[in-house]
C-alpha cells in the first residue's frame, strides 16, 4: 500500500486535462506507440466528435521513479463541464491527490474554482500544474499571480507542463509520488469497498469498478451489497487500462473492477459498499451526497411497440450514469414512456444522444422544464415538474421558483455586453471583482429557467468565447410564472404545454405558435394554433387548407356556376374539420426544444 498512489486531473472545460493524461500514458509506456491516439481515455464515439469528456475514466500506470523506487498509479481523467460535476464528485472519491489545471492562456476560470472546492471537500492533496505553456499566447507570470491570488496556492508550488509537447511530466509524476499520501486502509480487516461506478456487458452482466479501502477481494470470494443484502460469487477481479487486466486479487488501496454475474442492474447502485458475505464489515462507507436533477424533460418511444426496449436502455443507461433519474409517464398525445431528470441542458443531450446511437432508440421528447414550487390555499405544498400537473389558478396562493448564484469569469472589455444578458434574464447583481487589469469575476443570482435554454450559447457569442460560467443552486424564491397550453386545432397537446414567467408569456407562446407552423404539415382544412393561459388566447397563428383548384375547368361562363363548386367545397372542409385530426410530426416537438433569440 505505501506504493499506491491514487490522483485524478481536474480542470474547467479545454483546459487539456485529456491530452495531459495521454502525455502521461506515454511516459509510463502502458500502450505501444502504435496503439496510442489522441484522447486515449475518452473511449465514448460522442467524447471523441465532441472532444470534451461525458465519463470518468480509470486507468493503473507502473511507475518507477529516479530513486529506483516502483509504485503503482491510478489516475482518473474527469469531465470538467458544469453539468458533470457529479461525475467529478464521484471519481475524487476513489482519490487521495487531484492536479489542478490551469489554462496559461486563459488563466483560472469558474470550474477551476468549483472543482478545487469539491477536491478541498473530499481532503485531497493538490497539485497545481500550469498547463499549455507551449502557447504563443501563454502568460505564464499571469497565470502563476492568479494561482496565487484566486486559488490561495503558493506560485512556487505550480508545475510548468505541456499537454501537448510532454515538458513537466516526469516533474509531476515525481510530485505525486513525493506528495500525494498512500491510501489509508488495512488489508487485514474484513472486505470493505466503495462502488463509484459500473457498466452493464450483455454477456458477463454488471461489472462494478470500485475503490477497495480494507481487506481483500479474489475470485471465488461471496461478496453482499450492504444497501439490499444480495450476495454473488466473484467470478473475475482486475486492474483497468482501458481494457480490462485480470488480476488474482485487489487489496486494500487498489482501484479496479469485479465481475460477480450480476444480472439485476438494479441490485448494483452507485455509493453502496461491498463487503464479504460471511465476515461482513460493520459499517457501510459514505457514499454520495443524493444527486438532485434540475432540467426535466420527457422521452417517449416513436413507436409505441418499442417502450419495453426503451425500457431496458433505460435502465442500463442510468447504471453507467447515476446523475441521470428517470420514472414511468404518460401523455394523451404520444402514450406510455418517462419522465427523466439531468443536470443540465448539455446533458440531457447527452443522455438523448446515448439512447439513440448506443441502445437504437427513436424518440419524441418534449420541451424542457426545471421544479416549481406552489403553496396552496389548502396550506399544502407541491412540487411541479411537468406542465400536465399544474395546480388549478385558483388553489394557487404563491408561486416559487429555482435561483442560481452565477460566477462569470471574463474579459472586462465584454462587462457591458454580459451584465446586459444578464439583467435581460432577469439577473440581480451581488458582486464585481476585478481580479487583475483585464480579467473580472461577475457574481450574479438568476432563474434557473433563464439559463436553461440558450443562455451559455449568448454568453460566449457575446464575448466572444472568452467568458466562462458556473453556478450553484441558490433556493426557492416568490416569482409570477404562468402555464402556457398549446392548443392545435382546439385541442390541449399537454406534450407542448410550457411552464414559463408571466413577462416572458406572450413572446414564448407566439414563439411556439410560428414553430408549429413551420413544422406541421398542411392539412385539407385550415388549423389554428393558438396559445393560452388559463381560457384566455394570448398568441394565434393559422396554418392554411391545401386547396384543390376546383375552377380549373371553368373557362368563362355564368358565375353562378363557379360559387356553386366554391361552395360545395366550402362545406367539404367544414365537415372535415369537424371529424379531422391533426398529426403532430416529432420536428414540432424538437423545435419548441430549440426556441431562442428568435
Amino acid at each position: 500500500m505505501e506504493k499506491i498512489r491514487n490522483f485524478s486531473i481536474i480542470a474547467h472545460i479545454d483546459h487539456g486535462k485529456s491530452t495531459l493524461a495521454d502525455r502521461i500514458l506515454e511516459y509510463a509506456h502502458v500502450f505501444t506507440k502504435y496503439e496510442m491516439r489522441d484522447q486515449m481515455l475518452d473511449t465514448m464515439e460522442i467524447e471523441r466528435e465532441r472532444g470534451i469528456t461525458i465519463k470518468s475514466q480509470t486507468v493503473a500506470l507502473p511507475y518507477k521513479s529516479k530513486s529506483g523506487e516502483e509504485y503503482l498509479f491510478n489516475l482518473v481523467d474527469t469531465p470538467g463541464h458544469v453539468d458533470f460535476t457529479y461525475e467529478v464528485s464521484r471519481a475524487l472519491s476513489a482519490c487521495e491527490g487531484a492536479l489542478l489545471l490551469v489554462d496559461a492562456s486563459q488563466g483560472v476560470q469558474a470550474q477551476t474554482m468549483a472543482n478545487l472546492y469539491l477536491a478541498l471537500e473530499a481532503n485531497l492533496t493538490i497539485i497545481p500544474v500550469v498547463n499549455k505553456i507551449d502557447l504563443a499566447c501563454a502568460n505564464i507570470d499571469g497565470t502563476l499571480e492568479e494561482v496565487e491570488s484566486e486559488l490561495g496556492i503558493p506560485r512556487e508550488e505550480a508545475i510548468l507542463a505541456s499537454g501537448k509537447t510532454g515538458k513537466g511530466i516526469e516533474e509531476i509524476l515525481e510530485r505525486i509520488a513525493a506528495v500525494v499520501p498512500p491510501p489509508s486502509g488495512d488489508p487485514k480487516a474484513n472486505l470493505s469497498a466503495l462502488i463509484f461506478d459500473a457498466m452493464y456487458d450483455s454477456y458477463r452482466g454488471v461489472i462494478i469498478y470500485c475503490r477497495i479501502f480494507d481487506g481483500e477481494i479474489k475470485p471465488g470470494d461471496k461478496i453482499q451489497f450492504l444497501s439490499n443484502k444480495k450476495e454473488y460469487e466473484v467470478e473475475e477481479v482486475g486492474y483497468l487500462r482501458i481494457k480490462k487486466i485480470p488480476r488474482k486479487s485487489l487489496q486494500a488501496g487498489e482501484v479496479g473492477y469485479i465481475i460477480a454475474g450480476i444480472k439485476e442492474i438494479c441490485n448494483a447502485r452507485i455509493g453502496d459498499t461491498i463487503t464479504h458475505a460471511e465476515k461482513p464489515c460493520e459499517f457501510p462507507l459514505p457514499g454520495f451526497r443524493e444527486v438532485k436533477p434540475v432540467v426535466f424533460s420527457s422521452f417517449y418511444p416513436v413507436d409505441c411497440s418499442d417502450y419495453p426496449d426503451l425500457c431496458d436502455a433505460m435502465e442500463r443507461l442510468n447504471l453507467n450514469d447515476a446523475s441521470f433519474q428517470y420514472q414511468k409517464d404518460n401523455s394523451s398525445a404520444l402514450g406510455s414512456g418517462f419522465r427523466c431528470g439531468f443536470l443540465g441542458l448539455l446533458h440531457m443531450d447527452i443522455i438523448q444522444e446515448r439512447l439513440e446511437r448506443e441502445f437504437g432508440q427513436s424518440l419524441v421528447i418534449t420541451a424542457p422544464s426545471i421544479r416549481y414550487r406552489f403553496e396552496l390555499t389548502s396550506g399544502e405544498t407541491i412540487y411541479v415538474d411537468n406542465p400536465v400537473h399544474y395546480p388549478d389558478i385558483g388553489r394557487i396562493k404563491k408561486t416559487e421558483e429555482l435561483f442560481v448564484k452565477a460566477n462569470i469569469v471574463l474579459p472586462s472589455e465584454y462587462l457591458g455586453a454580459i451584465i446586459q444578458l444578464c439583467i435581460e434574464r432577469r439577473g440581480i447583481q451581488k458582486n464585481l471583482n476585478y481580479m487583475n487589469k483585464k480579467r473580472v469575476e461577475l457574481i450574479f443570482e438568476l432563474p434557473l429557467g433563464e439559463i436553461m435554454y440558450d443562455f451559455y450559447d449568448q454568453l460566449k457569442s457575446r464575448s466572444r468565447g472568452y467568458a466562462s460560467f458556473d453556478y450553484e443552486i441558490q433556493g426557492y424564491q416568490e416569482s409570477d410564472v404562468v402555464k402556457v397550453d398549446i392548443l392545435v386545432a382546439g385541442e390541449p397537446v399537454d406534450a407542448l404545454s410550457v411552464i414559463v414567467h408571466k413577462s416572458q408569456s406572450v413572446r414564448r407562446g407566439r414563439q411556439i405558435c410560428l414553430r408549429l407552423k413551420e413544422s406541421i404539415h398542411k392539412q385539407l382544412f385550415a388549423v389554428p394554433l393558438q396559445a393560452a393561459i388559463g381560457g384566455k388566447i394570448i398568441a394565434r397563428e393559422t396554418l392554411s387548407a391545401m386547396r384543390k383548384d376546383v375552377l380549373a375547368k371553368c373557362y368563362g361562363g355564368d358565375v353562378t356556376r363557379k360559387r356553386k363548386l366554391l361552395d360545395k367545397q366550402k362545406e367539404g372542409k367544414k365537415r372535415m374539420k369537424m371529424v379531422g385530426q391533426v398529426e403532430i410530426p416529432q420536428e414540432a416537438f424538437l423545435s419548441v426544444l430549440k426556441i431562442g433569440e428568435d
